[in-house]
């Protein structure tokens, strides 16, 4: 009989699934995506690939685990695999914004962000830039793609100082900072972890 591969990182999830698939003694195995590595020069096992991959899955600090997830449904996709909630189910689950603009695109009414004002979520820098522009009232900000002129400004500026990450990272991307020491080396290590300018 084939198999169903569930494609997850959330245990607590996958509880009631499994009982459910056991109650009606479906074979299944689960693909657990916190991290990993995968040999895609071989081809998948047979089965259905069922994803429930989370938008979320950094909150319980699997960070990579979305852009694994979109490999795997890629080498996937490649061998002809049948899966459930695919690439484009992914695609929609981490982006609120496409979300959106698939359901007017099907002619849905939704409320939400144009990709303007998601971009006041998604990017600080943006936002800050845009306060700025408009005269709102915000606090005072650089904006840094090199860690020396950001740790050089931090010395000049005093404290207290928040240093954070532009683009989203649930709040784990900030740290407020009271002592110059510790200020320099979280702007270095900001710098160094994240893709994105501070």
């Amino acid at each position: 009989m084939t198999h169903i591969h569930v494609i997850h990182e959330n245990a607590a999830w996958l509880e009631p699934l499994a009982a459910a698939l056991d109650r009606q003694e479906l074979p299944w195995r689960d693909w657990f995506l916190d991290r990993g590595v995968f040999d895609l020069s071989r081809p998948p096992p047979e089965g259905v690939f069922y994803n429930r991959m989370s938008a979320s899955s950094h909150t319980r600090d699997h960070r990579y685990a979305a852009e694994l997830t979109a490999a795997v449904l890629a080498w996937l996709a490649g061998h002809g695999r049948r899966v459930v909630n695919g690439p484009r189910a992914l695609d929609l689950e981490i982006s609120k914004t496409r979300q959106y603009a698939a359901l007017e695109a099907a002619g849905i009414a939704a409320f939400g962000p144009s990709a303007t004002a998601a971009a006041l979520e998604g990017s600080k820098g943006f936002m800050k830039d845009l306060c700025a522009r408009e005269g709102v009232p915000t606090a005072t900000y650089r904006r840094f793609r090199d860690a020396a002129a950001a740790k050089a400004y931090i010395a000049a500026e005093g404290a207290p100082i928040v240093v954070k990450a532009d683009g989203l990272a649930a709040g784990k991307g900030v740290t407020r900072n009271d002592r110059i020491p510790r200020r320099t080396r979280n702007a270095q290590a900001t710098q160094a972890d994240s893709p994105h300018p501070i």
